[in-house]
């Protein structure tokens, strides 16, 4: 009989992406329960406070959370952490917690495992209970791409060869992504047009911001590209870039997206710009090209670049959940 994971996803959309990159690793393997979580206005209270109850839940919105419990827990944020907590005493202490990122408020010695990035705090890192990943756990699995390449590839038939995706972010924790550098990656894919020809599968994120879209996009002026903007109404089409491009450049700002990427098994160009990215985000990249998942976008084997590995952080969690007894 198949052990129950419970999943407690709340309005973290990063965080339930990778929640659902771990469940689809373990879909063969567990039977997988995602709990909508829904809070209400102390949700925001501190952990310490919230304890192992269901303070700021909002219970009647929220789905049920009664017996049968599960054997596992993850939990994907820290307003999560009282939630699995309380469910854990419900259990008898019987369901296993999996905390997705270091947790704040205490809660630890509940805890079976905490997954950490290779770029978080050094403390974080060296805690016992910590699995140590570079970079976050993704839906990106190159089995399950092909109904994707099936889908877009003839949308992107007639564009010229190579395909080079680029997939652009931008401001950091309300930092606005400066200017210059959107001028600088417009200047670099203007160049590695120059050398490659091919076409270019453009989008953007919510923190791109119109302005550094337009220099961009007046850059390759007159290049054939498909483009998807934030906000367009249109189908997204990322799932197509992934598993079409040729070639991935991404903006260094996003370890998910960053991930996502790096999982693809095509070769992947980091921008990392300059007076942008915060230290963390600096160690993540410079990880990805020293373990060779990519390079970055100025170095001079960008165009003979050819990664050494895919990165699969959820497949690495999930066997190490599955060893949880």
């Amino acid at each position: 009989m198949k052990r129950t994971l419970w999943i407690l996803a709340d309005d973290r959309r990063g965080s339930v992406g990778q929640a659902k990159g771990i469940a689809m690793a373990l879909q063969n393997e567990l039977n997988i329960v995602e709990k909508n979580i829904v809070y209400n206005f102390l949700g925001s209270l501190p952990n310490v406070l919230r304890g192992r109850t269901l303070i700021g839940v909002d219970t009647k919105k929220s789905d049920p959370l009664t017996a049968p419990w599960p054997d596992l827990i993850l939990s994907i944020s820290r307003r999560t952490v009282p939630v699995a907590r309380y469910i854990r005493k419900q259990s008898k202490n019987k369901a296993k917690i999996i905390q997705l990122m270091f947790p704040s408020g205490g809660g630890i010695d509940d805890m079976e495992m905490l997954i950490v990035p290779a770029h978080d705090k050094l403390q974080n890192r060296q805690n016992p209970k910590s699995l140590v990943i570079t970079g976050a756990p993704t839906r990106i699995f190159t089995e399950f791409l092909e109904q994707d390449r099936k889908k877009w590839m003839p949308i992107f038939e007639n564009l010229p060869k190579p395909l080079i995706a680029v997939i652009i972010g931008g401001a950091i924790k309300n930092k606005p992504w400066p200017l210059d550098n959107a001028e600088e990656l417009g200047d670099e894919l203007k160049q590695l047009h120059q050398k490659l020809g091919g076409s270019f599968l453009i989008t953007s994120s919510r923190r791109t911001g119109e302005k550094a879209e337009k220099i961009i996009m007046e850059k390759i002026k007159g290049i054939p590209s498909y483009t998807y903007m934030w906000g367009e109404k249109k189908e997204n089409p990322i799932m197509g870039f992934y598993t079409c491009a040729d070639l991935i450049i991404a903006t260094a700002d996003s370890v998910s997206m960053c991930s996502e990427a790096c999982g693809t098994g095509a070769p992947v160009l980091l921008f990392t710009g300059h007076n942008w990215l915060t230290k963390k985000h600096q160690r993540f990249a410079k990880s990805l090209v020293d373990q060779g998942y990519a390079t970055t976008i100025d170095s001079p084997d960008a165009l003979s670049f050819t990664p050494k590995a895919t990165l699969n952080d959820a497949k690495l969690i999930a066997a190490k959940i599955l060893e949880i007894s």
